[in-house]
């Protein structure tokens, strides 16, 4: 049996979201190891500017790359990061095998 549009573009939706989460759990995980922070570090550094997070629920949220765009902001402060360049979205991409066209 033939899927239907609706069937289709759901899969197609729930993929391109998938390869999203990825993107973010690849994009933490590069920048804790190039800064040495562990999940644990990283719950002390949150708890710093207030955001409780235990260390086993960061370490869940990032390997599944499933978080709100006000913790990702909040990891962000803490270690750091100036900025998600474009090029480096595109780069994970590429090295995912998901080639991402303009």
């Amino acid at each position: 049996m033939q899927k239907s549009y609706s069937e289709s573009n759901e899969t197609h939706k729930s993929t391109v979201s998938a390869d999203w989460r990825q993107l973010v759990q690849r994009l933490l995980k590069a920048e804790m190891s190039r800064r040495g922070v562990k999940y644990q570090d990283l719950s002390t550094r949150l708890n710093t500017i207030g955001v409780n997070q235990s260390a086993d629920n960061l370490r869940n949220k990032v390997n599944k790359g499933i978080l709100g765009a006000d913790l990702l902001l909040q990891i962000m402060y803490v270690l750091n990061m100036r900025r998600i360049e474009r090029d480096e979205i595109v780069d994970i991409f590429s090295d995912m095998g998901k080639p991402f066209e303009d």
